[in-house]
């Protein structure tokens, strides 16, 4: 079993939860080698320098998780992209997705691919270029059943849309027209009271659809901002966030039909401390918002009844990553590579500060034991077990 260690302390044993993380992590006192720099010199993120006829190899790499060997690497796409993207991240946005037999990555334009664990590539689809988004593709595949599906939102609205295709054959099996300006957020599989329902968060509705056909099942208005973190959902309720121009969340009910703007299935809202960029988190009973400058807020789930806010870190910085949670801690990472072990509950304590001294964009990973943070430069991974 991998435990964190070394500088990296998170004492506790509570079970994980957040981006749906759910295990346990034992933890130990500080080990020399708990630190391991998994890749080094693997630039993850291309200059702004890059001119538009610059040309570009979009890869996917299996690492083994305990060592940091590279498995295998594969080249999707070589040639130049001409997609929009911001500054902070790369024409490789988007997590690859993955039902431990195959993995799904998508490029944007380039397409979406499908590879087995050995790396052979089963199928590759183009859903056709992608429709004008001034800040790149930034949504990840989502899987359910025998579908993966992408959202894919434009700036005007016009060809915005999701489409669900057979992730055995990379066939379309259904899309839907989406008028709704450009969002980055991801949607999300959620199992309901009735079935299951596939959220998606946009700048002027959150949609929700039923993912095995495509039909609309509710929507309601209400952020009237940038969709760019993703949502989250527990205690039956939905969670929907928005932090620019406007900062507002929504809990909704889950199992409602029709248009819900105004409605008594909108549990509460909240129109302070969201995110312009990162997600929040449900952990336990609470949930976690916290701008883009690591300002936390707390809120009871359920309720939406405030427990703190302008919870701060010791370190003012940036913050694109979303946070994770185990071991009853949440941890925030910011831009310079600093994370922040915080305890998880309605009161705001900073237990430590770990630090990579790299640039971070990308959202931690939680995986048996070990934390794996992705930097501008380098792949690190965090633990103390040994290879098999």
């Amino acid at each position: 079993m991998a435990r964190l260690g070394r500088d990296w302390r998170i004492d506790g044993d509570a079970p994980a939860g957040g981006l749906e993380q759910r295990e346990e992590h034992p933890l130990e006192n500080p080990d020399s080698k708990a630190v391991r720099h998994i890749m080094q010199g693997t630039d993850f993120k291309h200059p702004d320098s890059a001119g538009a006829d610059r040309k570009h190899i979009l890869k996917l790499i299996c690492l083994d998780r305990d060592t940091g060997k590279i498995l295998w690497e594969r080249t999707a796409y070589e040639g130049t992209v001409y997609d929009d993207r911001h500054r902070k991240g790369s024409y490789a946005s988007s997590t690859p997705a993955t039902d431990g037999a195959h993995v799904y990555a998508w490029f944007g334009s380039e397409g979406l691919y499908c590879y087995d664990f050995s790396g052979k590539l089963i199928w590759k689809s183009s859903l056709g270029p992608v429709p004008q988004m001034g800040m790149g593709t930034g949504t990840s595949p989502v899987l359910y059943q025998n579908l993966v599906i992408l959202q894919c939102d434009e700036d005007n609205g016009e060809k915005s849309f999701i489409a669900a295709l057979n992730k055995e054959t990379g066939e379309e099996m259904w899309k839907a027209a989406r008028n709704v300006q450009a969002s980055w957020a991801t949607p999300l599989i959620v199992p309901g009271p009735k079935l299951a329902e596939l959220i998606s968060s946009g700048n002027e509705w959150i949609v929700s659809y039923d993912p095995a056909t495509g039909k609309e099942l509710w929507r309601t208005k209400g952020l009237e901002s940038n969709a760019i973190p993703s949502p989250v959902a527990g205690q039956g309720l939905v969670f929907v966030s928005a932090g620019f121009p406007a900062r507002r969340t929504f809990a909704i009910r889950l199992g409602a039909s029709g248009d819900l703007t105004g409605s008594p299935d909108i549990a509460w809202r909240y129109e302070r401390g969201t995110a312009y960029v990162p997600s929040g988190i449900l952990y336990g009973n609470y949930l976690y918002l916290t701008t883009d400058r690591g300002i936390l807020t707390c809120l009871d789930a359920r309720t939406g009844a405030v427990q703190y806010e302008n919870g701060r870190v010791p370190v003012p910085a940036t913050f694109t990553a979303s946070p994770v949670a185990c071991d009853g801690k949440i941890l925030l990472t910011s831009e310079d590579g600093d994370t922040f072990v915080i305890k998880a509950g309605p009161s705001h304590e900073v237990l430590r500060t770990n630090s990579i001294e790299e640039p971070v964009y990308a959202s931690p990973a939680i995986s048996q034991g070990m934390l794996f943070i992705r930097g501008e430069k380098n792949l690190y991974g965090i633990g103390t077990s040994s290879p098999n």
